[in-house]
């Protein structure tokens, strides 16, 4: 199987910084990265719920067990933003709230949604250059990687990641494929669809949550190319176009998992 592979593009005139995942399947999905103003904006706006968190949790301690709450309001403090870093990156498709709110998202570095272990890796490295360095590592580490890392992305393997469906002011009407639409399973309960393997159907999903963020040429050709790979392993697909061939492909074979 073919690894996936990053290039890094250069800077265009929207100074953003971009990478290319080339997929199993020979597909180049085009991801913009978060800077370090973003990323600084985002983990504020999470700094200013722990801290909410944390002064809620000192009153508790302390009406509960005196001064011998603040003894341990440090360690369960840290816990707890431990715990949120990881609860909503796994729950919340790789977004804490400063992230969402920032249009941010953290991935796998092979575009795959961040998942438990990464996360606490990644959360765990945080606790020593975050608070403990004042995220000076974070900081350099951000400037100078070539993907933008900190070093706990390095050290799990992820990447943060512009979400731009979340800051689009103008979305199109298609309809992000997270929960499952009666009518694309209908249209495609007479598809056999037990020779696409749950790999091929995690790169559609990928594909139908950033193309959004794609240009016109740049989405249509990406699910042309889809629909080139998979249609051959469908059998009785009569949908024509590419990309609702590659929605109905995708509930259908959530729909029989």
């Amino acid at each position: 199987m073919k690894r996936s592979t990053f290039t890094c593009v250069p800077r265009s005139v929207d100074y953003e910084d971009r990478i290319t995942i080339d997929t199993p399947e020979g597909v180049a999905l085009e991801l913009t990265l978060a800077g370090l103003g973003s990323r600084a904006i985002a983990g504020g706006i999470d700094l200013v719920f722990k801290g909410l968190l944390a002064l809620g949790e000192l009153l508790i301690l302390t009406t509960a067990f005196g001064d011998a709450g603040y003894v341990v309001v440090v360690p369960v403090a840290a816990l707890s933003m431990f715990v949120y870093n990881v609860l909503f990156e796994t729950l919340g498709a790789g977004r804490t709230p400063g992230k969402r709110i920032a249009g941010l998202r953290v991935v796998r570095a092979s575009g795959r949604p961040v998942d438990l272990r990464a996360s606490m890796i990644r959360n765990a490295v945080r606790l020593i250059d975050g608070i403990a360095l004042s995220w000076l590592p974070t900081m350099v580490s951000i400037i100078v990687t070539r993907r933008n890392q900190r070093p706990g992305d390095l050290a799990a393997g992820t990447v943060v990641i512009r979400d731009r469906r979340a800051v689009d002011k103008t979305p199109a009407p298609a309809v992000a494929p997270v929960d499952l639409q009666p009518d694309r399973v209908t249209a495609g309960a007479t598809w056999d669809v037990s020779a696409v393997p749950a790999e091929d159907i995690a790169t559609v999903r990928a594909f139908l949550e950033r193309r959004e963020g794609l240009t016109a040429p740049a989405r249509a050709r990406l699910a042309a190319q889809l629909d080139h790979a998979l249609r051959p392993r469908v059998g009785g697909a009569d949908e024509r176009d590419a990309e609702r061939f590659l929605e109905i492909l995708y509930d259908a074979k959530r729909a029989r998992s």
